[in-house]
């Protein structure tokens, strides 16, 4: 495995097919090297897991180098704005993926989908945008992981043609939560979520969007992923203007559907994936999230006016009620042809309402649910977030 996992090896075989060594910033190698160390002493890898973490790894490296040998050859993307990004936030499990696809059928947002963040470049084209290649070498991928795990996009869906999590972007820094989602490492995680620096990240991310908007522009881009209530600060830091969306659950019913969300991407890497295993590290981790969000809204990180709350309750209710809610506290009209689009995927993509008791049941968790409870008082008092029935 050692072997497989070389780290000089991978990042040689990246420079190869790149045709380029240079990464930029030097700041992605503690990251990379940190997590190459927790995916071999703790991660438990399968050999198939080995080889899907060695192909992950050459393939952010790859588009690294790529996309900066772009902007090199091409500095003018370097002067593109990214100005007032709507960021979607909340705990992994909160309706952000169906609230996200949603508003994404609003051509009036830029959105960046799966296959332009897979395969960056060269930048995708207005022209081409629909019928990219790339595209259909994207969702093959996203196929093959379908086979090898049967269930995968029901869990989380996925698709070459849908929008993409800013952490599958700051992966390519190795500063983000993608990683110990997918896999079991402890102390990778411990040292992104308490002593790493973000900037690096979030610097990058406004790299790319620059690069994917510099051939196919939108009037504002719209961005998801909960990895960002960790680190509000640091994105608050680079999006000045940014407008949070967050969303709001029983953060007892997310520790349980995160836990299984996790047990089951490591279940493609790992022959030892443990939902007990991963709801001790959740257990923690959830309410760390939940603390930092907080506290940065009450210290004024970002000006009160520029955040959106809505609540998972709601949202799974009456969506179109809260859309229009959120519409009008974005200062955005909603349009008949946008709700429509909007209507005619939920249709397609109705989802399971949560999964509460059907995909995932807090009781698999082993964890003891009244000091959690206790611990979640204050965010739920706060945010007057309803507690649900645990299954």
């Amino acid at each position: 495995m050692s072997e497989r996992l070389d780290g000089d090896v991978i990042v040689a075989e990246a420079v190869e097919q790149a045709g380029s060594d240079d990464f930029g910033e030097p700041t992605w190698q503690e990251g990379y090297d940190r997590l190459l160390a927790s995916l071999l002493s703790e991660a438990r890898l399968s050999e198939l897991g080995v080889e899907i973490v060695r192909a992950e790894l050459v393939g952010y490296l790859t588009a690294r180098l790529r996309v900066i040998a772009w902007r090199a050859a091409h500095p003018a993307v370097a002067e593109q704005r990214v100005e007032r990004p709507i960021v979607i936030v909340g705990q992994p499990r909160t309706g952000t993926t169906i609230l996200f696809d949603l508003l994404a059928q609003d051509p009036a947002f830029r959105v960046p989908l799966s296959w332009e963040v897979d395969r960056p470049v060269p930048p995708p084209q207005t022209a081409t945008y629909l019928t990219d290649p790339r595209i259909d070498e994207v969702q093959a991928g996203i196929d093959m992981a379908e086979t090898l795990m049967p269930g995968f996009t029901t869990f989380h869906p996925i698709g070459a043609r849908l929008g993409q999590e800013c952490v599958r972007i700051t992966a390519a820094t190795f500063r983000s939560l993608i990683f110990p989602v997918q896999y079991r490492v402890p102390s990778y995680n411990q040292w992104l979520l308490h002593e790493a620096d973000l900037a690096p990240a979030y610097r990058w991310h406004r790299q790319l969007l620059q690069h994917l908007q510099s051939e196919h522009p939108g009037d504002q881009w719209l961005l998801k992923s909960p990895g960002h209530l960790w680190h509000l600060d640091a994105l608050a830091a680079e999006y000045p203007d940014a407008v949070v969306v967050q969303t709001h659950r029983d953060p007892l019913v997310v520790v349980a559907s995160v836990s299984a969300l996790a047990t089951h991407l490591r279940g493609m890497a790992s022959e030892d994936a443990s939902l007990p295993d991963a709801a001790e590290m959740y257990a923690e981790d959830v309410f760390v999230g939940l603390d930092r969000g907080m506290a940065v809204r009450e210290q004024g990180v970002l000006p009160a006016s520029q955040f959106v709350d809505v609540q998972f309750a709601d949202f799974m209710r009456d969506p179109f009620a809260t859309i229009g809610r959120l519409y009008e506290a974005l200062g955005r009209d909603l349009t008949s042809d946008a709700e429509a689009a909007m209507r005619r995927f939920l249709a397609e993509h109705p989802g399971d309402g949560g999964g509460g008791g059907k995909r995932y049941r807090f009781s698999d968790t082993g964890l003891d649910p009244e000091p959690l409870r206790a611990r979640a008082k204050a965010y739920q008092e706060r945010y007057d977030v309803p507690t649900e029935t645990l299954h």
